[in-house]
């Protein structure tokens, strides 16, 4: 399966002038092309996709089921190219119809980078090729995309619009590829970012299901905090989140609820009030916690579990749930978690509740995905494995 950018971009765009002008040679004096040029570069993507995009007819050319998905993405994908320009900069009007593959694939590489030389290192291109597709991009948009500090760089504001431009081009394609590729010849790859909450059930049910009936979609699952995986969900690296939803969501996201989660108080089975089953707050204030970091939900329960009341002091935080059992067990502390997320510590006497789930601590557990994402079929059907799945 070919990467995104293994594609000829000029030969992507030409496909929609060809669906809107019915004929080869009609869209190619439209681009600026010649015929010639234009059926090699549509025989090339044809043989990269192995399919065909157009049917051949005597009255011009019909575009196939596949040659319209493709047309639709790509075009997504250039409108997504296009956000580093501001109107009233120099430059030309459109410059993401004059951007090649091999200067997105540099620029990206130089923004992973932070330097011209490690970007050389990472990649099969020399620091002058890096240099001058850097150059050309500029030129193209007409604004500065880095500035240079001592042997590194940073991204000027407009560099990190279109950084996060041909991320999301390149997430465009690249599910305009999986879903024309022919069955059984891979549908895509999902990349997860999985929150804590998810990790212990949620996720690994949903992958499962789909892996028994999908073997052939590549997962990737990215382990994180919601600050941590929020902006590589903005840049299309990732395509969705499963975790803790936020009581107000900005605007280019999209939060769905899966299931509602209520914390319990978790202690080391050699804890006092290990099994416990009711426990004053009075009492859970005398012991050690370890508690999330501010700013989570878990951490807001928290702080309501002990509203009005004065709670423990000086709380160890801590976001790693590994930690936290480690904690538990060699010592009196005291943690807030998820029952799901230490199930089998608890089956296997190691960890204990102290107390009921928390009724008045509600957690919505659910999917977070930019506003204008467009699922691919294999990660539709994923997101229903998601709703499928029980707890």
């Amino acid at each position: 399966m070919p990467a995104p950018f293994d594609l000829n971009l000029h030969h992507l765009r030409a496909l929609g002038a060809i669906v809107r002008r019915g004929g080869m040679s009609a869209a190619a004096d439209a681009i600026g092309m010649s015929q010639p040029a234009l059926t090699q570069g549509l025989a090339k993507l044809e043989a990269q996709l192995g399919v065909s995009l157009f049917e051949r007819r005597p009255d011009g050319m019909k575009a196939t089921s596949a040659g319209l998905l493709l047309v639709d993405r790509v075009e997504a994908a250039f409108e997504y190219l296009s956000a580093a320009k501001r109107s009233g900069t120099r430059g030309f009007g459109r410059p993401e119809w004059l951007m090649t593959a091999t200067q997105l694939r540099a620029f990206l590489a130089l923004a992973d980078a932070g330097s011209f030389v490690t970007a050389a290192q990472a990649t099969a291109l020399s620091q002058p090729a890096l240099h001058r597709s850097v150059r050309d991009l500029e030129q193209v948009i007409g604004v500065s995309l880095v500035e240079r500090r001592g042997r590194g760089v940073t991204l000027s504001g407009a560099g990190r619009r279109l950084a996060r431009g041909i991320r999301l081009a390149a997430s465009e394609i690249a599910a305009a590829i999986a879903e024309t590729r022919p069955p059984g010849e891979g549908s895509g790859n999902i990349v997860i970012g999985a929150m804590p909450l998810s990790r212990a059930s949620l996720v690994p049910r949903a992958v499962a299901g789909l892996i028994a009936e999908r073997p052939d979609v590549t997962l990737s699952i990215v382990e994180g905090s919601w600050r941590e995986l929020i902006e590589p969900l903005r840049e299309g690296v990732i395509d969705l989140m499963i975790g803790a939803l936020r009581p107000v969501v900005p605007p280019d996201l999209r939060q769905r609820p899966l299931i509602e989660d209520r914390p319990v108080v978790v202690a080391g089975a050699q804890h006092p009030l290990a099994g416990a089953a009711e426990v004053s707050r009075a009492t859970l204030a005398a012991f050690p916690w370890a508690v999330a970091p501010p700013g989570s939900p878990l951490r807001a329960h928290w702080e309501e579990l002990f509203a009005g009341r004065t709670p423990p002091p000086r709380p160890i935080e801590c976001g790693s749930v590994m930690v936290l059992r480690g904690l538990l067990t060699r010592g009196d502390f005291l943690t807030l978690l998820s029952p799901e997320q230490v199930a089998l510590e608890v089956a296997n006497g190691i960890l204990a509740f102290v107390g009921a789930p928390l009724a008045q601590c509600v957690r919505t557990i659910g999917v977070t995905n930019r506003a204008d994402w467009r699922p691919t079929a294999a990660q539709r059907r994923f997101l229903e494995h998601l709703d499928e799945t029980e707890i």
